[in-house]
This record gives C-alpha cells, sequence and structure tokens, in this order.
C-alpha cells in the first residue's frame, strides 16, 4: 500500500483515537466520548426520530438544490454567453454575493412568516449567485474552435448542447455542485434553527438550549454520515463516467 493511501486511513481513527482519550481526561458531559455519543445516536435511530427529522432536512436541501442550480446555471451562461446581460446583472450579482445568509433568512421570514416557502427560499436566494458566478465563467472558457467545427459540420442547437457545451461546462457545473451542496447544507440547518419545527437544524436547537453536547454531536455525525455517502456514491461516480472520455484521450495521445 502507498504512503499516501495509507495515510487516507490513519487519519480518522487517529481523531477518534484523541478524541476518547481527551473525553476519557477531561470526564466532562461537555465533551462526551465516541462510545457515548453513538449510544444516544443509537437511540435516535431505534426512536425514529432520525428518519423523521433527516428526511425532512433532505428534502428541503433536495428542492432547495434543484432550484438553485437550475437558475444560477441559466443566470450564469446568459451573463457568459452575452456581454449586455452580464453588464445589467453583475451589480447584482455582487449584491447578494456579500448579503449575509442569516440576513436573507430573517428577512423572509419576517415578509411571509414561518413557513416552508421562506425556508426554500432564503437558501435558493443564498446560493444562485454561486452557481452563477461560475457557470459564468464556464461560458467565457467555451472554446472559440468547438463552435467553429460545429458551424462547419452544421451541428443543431441540441446537438451542440450535447457535444460541445456540456463537456466543457461539465467540470464547472461539478464545482458549482460540489460547492453549492457544502453551503445548502449549513444554510437549511440555519433555516431550521431559526424558524421551523423539524428538521436536524431543529433538533440542534433543541439539544442546544439543554447543552446536551452528547445529542448535538449524534445529529451533526449523522447528517454528516449522509452528506458522505451522497458525495461518495452519486457525485464521485457521475463524475468519473462522464470525464471518462478525457482519461481515453488521454491513454490514446
Amino acid at each position: 500500500m502507498s504512503a499516501t493511501r495509507w495515510a487516507s486511513w490513519v487519519a480518522l481513527p487517529l481523531t477518534l483515537a484523541l478524541w476518547a482519550g481527551l473525553a476519557a481526561g477531561l470526564n466532562t458531559p461537555l465533551l462526551p466520548g465516541p462510545a457515548q455519543v453513538l449510544e444516544v445516536g443509537w437511540q435516535i435511530l431505534a426512536s425514529g426520530e432520525l428518519v423523521q427529522h433527516l428526511g425532512a432536512t433532505l428534502r428541503r436541501v433536495a428542492i432547495a438544490f434543484a432550484l438553485a442550480m437550475t437558475l444560477g446555471t441559466l443566470l450564469g451562461l446568459g451573463m457568459g454567453r452575452s456581454r449586455l446581460f452580464n453588464a445589467f446583472c453583475d451589480p447584482l450579482l455582487v449584491l447578494f454575493l456579500n448579503l449575509p445568509a442569516l440576513v436573507t433568512i430573517i428577512l423572509l421570514y419576517v415578509w411571509f412568516g414561518l413557513v416552508e416557502a421562506a425556508a426554500v427560499l432564503a437558501v435558493v436566494v443564498n446560493k444562485v449567485p454561486n452557481v452563477a458566478v461560475t457557470l459564468r465563467e464556464g461560458a467565457r472558457a467555451l472554446d472559440p474552435r468547438l463552435e467553429q467545427m460545429a458551424d462547419v459540420y452544421g451541428f443543431g442547437r441540441w446537438r451542440r448542447l450535447v457535444h460541445v457545451w456540456l463537456p466543457q461546462l461539465f467540470p464547472y457545473w461539478m464545482a458549482a455542485t460540489r460547492s453549492g451542496l457544502a453551503l445548502i447544507w449549513k444554510i437549511v440547518l440555519v433555516v431550521e434553527l431559526l424558524g421551523r419545527s423539524d428538521g436536524v437544524g431543529f433538533q440542534l436547537h433543541m439539544a442546544f438550549q439543554v447543552f446536551d453536547v452528547a445529542a448535538i454531536l449524534a445529529w451533526s455525525l449523522a447528517f454528516i454520515a449522509v452528506v458522505q455517502a451522497i458525495e461518495w456514491l452519486v457525485l464521485q461516480p457521475v463524475e468519473r463516467r462522464a470525464t471518462r472520455w478525457r482519461e481515453a484521450g488521454v491513454a490514446h495521445a
């Protein structure tokens, strides 16, 4: 086994060992050990609360992610391909990029009430500018020689989209996807903490009120496990499949 692969398998067990040793040495409820957190996590799972609240959070994440990626992609492509549209939207883009997520959440809850639509909209408003910026750079980086080739071979809009634009835009879209999920998870938890009656964020708020650190860590680790599973089982396989043509081209070169 190479040194790099060996090192990658050491980090997590080492962190758990340090955590367990520190918890045992301090012996305080403010830092429970891994075994205690695992026990609390099992109790949450057995009670059915984990499935209920994690499902509510994932539903909000999925809806907000789909809306933000769709709107951000369209906006970014439009800004990247049209100088006039970019000049018009750029000041607004900078404004929303620098608008704190907490401010957006509070304003939407004040304006629309503590409803599901306001919660999802707050996440979308905070994510769309980030997607738009990334996809704008991708649209600007499209190879003009491939555009000329598509003109020569008489590609229609659909063939041009599938065979010319999407392969070039995919790395930018994946970058926006990864950063988007990382940002949306965090914002959804804040949204739930401030104004929802279910979800992981709501449970973290309840645990915080009684200083239940074991429950805070159990909910957090369960959430992290689901996020990591999505990375391993969905994002990485999609990325490998989509970039297989590039690896094949390098092998033949």
